[in-house]
């Protein structure tokens, strides 16, 4: 089992500026609590003791909460001088990892799978990074994945109109330290220039979870959360 978790929490929440005030995106209060508990507290349930906060925009705010409302929990700040993108936030979390795999997520979003799952598949295939995949139907807002039978991952596709496929879920198992051997830029972006560009020379593999789902990077979606997701006690 993978026992450490990276999330990026770094993001400004721009186009929830409409109905959330300014605050990171992690930050945005659903029935009064900051999303990021959502997340910190299902991978807490599912056996993850330590905790790599890669932040960034408002970082105080974060680190405050995190403070006061998880005192005891095994946790490291990495904080960005400037933006990174996904790839440099994940290649400077990675550099506070201890163990050979991690997994990551992202701050804004709740997939509610399997992460035991998710790791024994990742540690047998002996892959890179896997990806958690989530069916959907009807979509635009996301770009589709493609694998094989063998669950490796052959595509990613621009986002478009599709009536019925797989979507990153953004939840990853990664090989942190063989990561880190590559020579990355100091700013790039994980999806586009590690994922989709090495599709056909690493060992990527993506597994469907049809479990519970929201992203609240929009704000159709982030009301959706208020009713969703209830109110914690």
């Amino acid at each position: 089992m993978i026992k450490e978790a990276i999330i990026l929490a770094g993001g400004l929440g721009t186009r929830l500026r409409s109905v959330v005030a300014d605050v990171p995106k992690c930050m945005a209060p659903v029935n009064g609590v900051p999303f990021l508990a959502f997340i910190i507290d299902d991978l807490k349930k599912q056996g993850i003791e330590r905790f790599i906060l890669s932040l960034g925009y408002k970082s105080e705010s974060i680190i405050e909460f995190a403070e006061a409302q998880y005192k005891d929990l095994d946790k490291v700040y990495v904080i960005e001088k400037e933006p990174l993108g996904t790839g440099g936030a994940i290649k400077e979390a990675c550099e506070a990892a201890h163990g050979e795999n991690v997994l990551v997520l992202n701050g804004d979003t709740l997939f509610s799978i399997d992460l035991q799952e998710l790791a024994d598949i990742h540690v047998k295939q002996h892959a890179e990074c896997t990806v958690a995949l989530k069916p959907m139907t009807n979509f635009s807002r996301y770009g589709a994945v493609e694998t094989n039978t063998n669950a490796m991952v052959t595509a990613f596709h621009e986002k478009k109109f599709c009536a019925k496929g797989l979507i990153n879920g953004g939840i990853y198992a990664l090989q942190a330290k063989k990561f880190l051997e590559r020579p990355w830029p100091d700013i790039f972006s994980f999806e586009k220039e590690y994922l989709e560009k090495n599709i056909n020379t690493h060992r990527l593999f993506g597994i469907a979870f049809d479990d519970y789902f929201i992203d609240i990077g929009i704000p159709e979606d982030y009301e959706k959360a208020q009713k969703e997701l209830g109110i914690r006690i």
